[in-house]
């Protein structure tokens, strides 16, 4: 399974979130792309407009578990994607910003 730590990541990588609406709602990365689980396979065109041609997708989830089931799929799919270890808990626990569905300081689920 592709991997890589929250601390490697950059302000502007692509940044997947599988994670549902009220998850998603409550708080997340900003400037993350928002397909959940549940919709992705249906909604899939939409991660291949947003992705960056040859660049890397990096999918997150709470924990990391749903992301791993995305990450796999699409490296399946031919897709550079790699999973963010531990996900959003590990995010906003190393200090990085945590927005809701209005833009405000919001908190991961």
């Amino acid at each position: 399974m592709p991997t890589v730590e929250v601390a490697d990541l950059k302000d502007d990588d692509c940044l997947l979130d599988v994670r549902e609406d009220d998850e998603w709602q409550a708080g997340h990365a900003a400037g993350a792309l928002h397909i959940p689980l549940s919709d992705f396979v249906a909604r899939y065109g939409e991660l291949t407009e947003a992705a960056p041609q040859d660049g890397r997708v990096h999918v997150i989830c709470r924990s990391g578990g749903r992301s791993a089931q995305v990450t796999m799929y699409l490296v399946q799919q031919g897709v550079d994607a790699v999973n963010v270890d531990g996900g959003m808990q590990v995010w906003a626990a190393s200090g990085r910003p945590v927005v809701d569905g209005k833009g405000e300081p919001g908190h991961v689920l």
